[in-house]
């Protein structure tokens, strides 16, 4: 292909973006910089009762977040727009009436009434599928069976149509899909559909070619859900006369439950305890909630990652990649042609992988952020030593805080099923007397150290340390398990395992 590869992202702003969506974008995104094209973004908004206030909005910030911004959009407009169907709105008119005119459309009279009594005939007929086609339009009152002077008439007094268009009856309909091969559809399958609404408003199908078209796109890749529109699509290029410059297709396989059975819906992940959407909502007429994977803790990067295996694989074992990794392997030939399960554990693996990999000081961003949402300040040096001692066990940046918390903010209460279990006469021996031997401690207090002084003390007690080595945790950091106490030790200091020890000694049920 000579030409500049262009490709679009084009969601309508009824609410928050579903992650099918944001996959939909990545893949464009993806294909684009392959190419060495451009991605763009367009708003479908043809349909303005669906309109949700914040929509818009939430899709940029969406993408923004993702780093998968397109270069052309309603915010960063190019040499094509506007970038908002609604703003185009006086352009689709001219191309409908052009179709008119070539025989490839129709105005159309019929009062909800009157197609409502055509559906219950159709029905009554036993047609399994009752629509206005290339046989039933011959009955109805449109400009194909009205005599001129009287389409003429109606326009003139502003009686309300709609624009159909005409579709051949008997004719094949040939689309070779770059995922699925060749998709053959026979006309008389499909129904004369509306493209200019009574209110002046293109339709999906109408603005939809227009806008691809006047933007110079190349590759439409979208949704499965669309593939039944694309035999019309094709046929709308071939009315126009715009054969030559008719972008390839190619339909996306669709995200589905986590046990395959149907699409993925927000139902769904409310369900089973996942979101759905990259980011938090609220919707703006019922206040509704929904959550976000970008508050829930996941990293962008990973989230990225994450998405692009859910129907495209590198051909390889292969499962981490950067953005430039991505958009150096991606290709359109590994696709996948069935729906793809939805696996959130694989979305953690993920998140766990990318998060390991981050350096010390971002962690340290991370933990010292949650740390001060509750007022806990952590000195620099601890903070790196906090992220050394759990870096490995969190899947999650506020896990660091979570898994640590007991450093900083010593235990008022105690586990205690624990306690109940492990709590006895040879653990309080070997703490009051290792607190003792702390008192006097002198030199460096490393894990190795801390270690050595409490396997001395429960010797000299003549008690084996493995058995009261859970019950020693236990007085330190409140709980039953955790990281290596012994790192613990060395970050809290002698003194400030002396003084836990002695309040678990004071507080903890006493025992004979």
């Amino acid at each position: 292909m000579s030409r500049e590869v262009r490709v679009r992202f084009a969601p309508s702003p009824t609410g928050p973006l579903h992650i099918g969506g944001v996959r939909t974008a990545l893949y464009n995104y993806l294909f684009a910089k392959k190419m060495g094209g451009k991605f763009l973004l367009r708003i479908e908004d043809t349909d303005q009762g669906r309109f949700v206030p914040g929509a818009e909005g939430y899709i940029q910030e969406s993408l923004e977040w993702l780093g998968i911004a397109p270069e052309e959009s309603p915010w960063n407009p190019g040499i094509v727009g506007p970038y908002r169907q609604s703003e185009r709105k006086e352009m689709y008119k001219q191309y409908a009436l052009d179709l008119i005119e070539k025989g490839h459309a129709y105005y159309a009279f019929d009062t909800a009434e009157e197609l409502e009594a055509m559906r219950e005939r159709l029905t009554a007929a036993r047609v399994v599928q009752p629509q206005y086609n290339g046989i039933t339009r011959t009955q109805m009152k449109n400009s194909l069976t009205l005599p001129a002077e009287e389409v003429k008439a109606r326009l003139e007094s502003g009686d309300p149509y709609v624009i159909q268009v005409k579709i051949p009856l008997k004719e094949d309909v040939r689309l070779n899909d770059m995922i699925r091969g060749w998709v053959m559809v026979h006309s008389s399958t499909l129904d004369d559909k509306v493209l200019m609404k009574s209110d002046g408003m293109p339709t999906y199908h109408l603005a939809n070619i227009v806008d691809d078209h006047l933007m110079g796109i190349t590759h439409v890749i979208r949704g499965e859900e669309w593939l039944p529109s694309a035999p019309l699509h094709v046929l709308l290029y071939q009315f126009f006369g715009w054969e030559d410059t008719m972008p390839q297709f190619a339909h996306l396989p669709l995200l589905l439950k986590p046990d395959g059975n149907g699409k993925l819906s927000k139902r769904d992940g409310d369900k089973l305890g996942f979101p759905v959407f990259p980011l938090n909502w609220t919707d703006p007429y019922s206040g509704e909630k929904s959550h976000g994977f970008r508050e829930q803790g996941y990293l962008p990067d990973a989230f990225l990652n994450f998405l692009a295996f859910l129907g495209w694989n590198p051909g390889d074992d292969r499962e981490i990649f950067s953005l430039d990794e991505l958009v150096d392997a991606f290709s359109i030939d590994r696709i996948g042609k069935s729906g793809t399960k939805f696996d959130i554990a694989k979305a953690k693996w993920y998140n766990e992988q990318y998060l390991r990999t981050k350096p010390d000081s971002v962690l340290v961003e991370f933990l010292t952020a949650s740390a001060q949402m509750e007022n806990v300040e952590i000195p620099l040096e601890k903070a790196f030593a906090i992220v050394a001692l759990v870096r490995d066990r969190v899947t999650f940046p506020a896990e660091l805080w979570k898994e640590s918390r007991f450093v900083m903010v010593a235990p008022t209460e105690f586990d205690q099923d624990v306690a109940a279990k492990r709590w006895n006469r040879d653990a309080v021996k070997v703490l009051a007397s290792y607190a003792g031997a702390l008192d006097g401690f002198t030199g460096p207090f490393d894990a190795a150290n801390a270690k050595s002084l409490l396997e001395s003390t429960a010797e000299a007690e003549g008690i084996k340390l493995g058995k009261v080595m859970q019950a020693i945790r236990l007085a330190v950091t409140g709980m039953g398990g955790g990281p290596d106490l012994m790192e613990v030790f060395a970050i809290l200091g002698p003194a400030e395992v002396a003084k836990r020890i002695r309040f678990a000694l004071e507080t903890l049920t006493k025992v004979d």
